[in-house]
């Protein structure tokens, strides 16, 4: 089953390895991954999308809400949340100006944007969800594909409890940041 997970993370080196390394650890592959700063530059928010069962990505999850650094883990295809998902999608696509006018058409049916025109091709931005994006690449794949990049999947919580938490979280966090690190020096000693 396909999984999207938002995490909130300490905006520092080190983070974004410490994460990929528990999925790899694991044996799992991340579909996507998206990280970015959020309304705080202190801290940054991972948007990765794995496929797994229910019990391994439960498993996942409480082994990334104990690193140090990260604040809050939510699966966010959970039957309780509500989402909104998004891609982002440039596509380089071969045009002829006998083709420019029907690329045009399949262009606007999906409310893209044409973001730059050369005599040999066309690049087009679109965003949507996965299916959308999907579909309108099979429609230019005629037309020849000449280069193709995904950001890969970002979402967010249609609740805003998700920011909120985070903000109360974070004000205690390195307490428990603090108590671990203690531990973990008393344990080499």
């Amino acid at each position: 089953m396909k999984h999207i997970i938002s995490v909130l993370v300490e905006n520092h080196f080190g983070v974004l390895a410490h994460v990929s390394g528990l999925f790899s650890a694991r044996g799992f592959n991340i579909d996507s991954l998206a990280v970015g700063e959020t309304e705080d530059p202190t801290i940054s928010r991972m948007t990765i999308v794995a496929h797994g069962d229910d019990r391994v990505i439960e498993q996942i999850m409480k082994q990334l809400d104990k690193l140090i650094d990260v604040i809050k883990v939510q699966d966010l295809t959970s039957e309780d949340e509500e989402m909104i998902e998004r891609e982002l999608v440039l596509v380089k696509v071969n045009a002829t100006t006998s083709s420019r006018s029907d690329l045009m058409q399949i262009v606007n049916t999906f409310r893209a944007k044409i973001v730059d025109v050369n005599p040999q091709s066309v690049t087009v931005e679109v965003t949507g969800n996965q299916s959308k994006i999907d579909a309108m690449l099979e429609l230019l794949r005629p037309f020849g594909l000449k280069e193709v990049v995904r950001t890969g999947t970002i979402a967010i919580s249609r609740k805003s409890e998700l920011a909120r938490q985070s903000q109360s979280v974070k004000q205690e966090k390195p307490v428990v940041a603090i108590k671990k690190s203690k531990s973990k020096v008393k344990a080499k000693k």
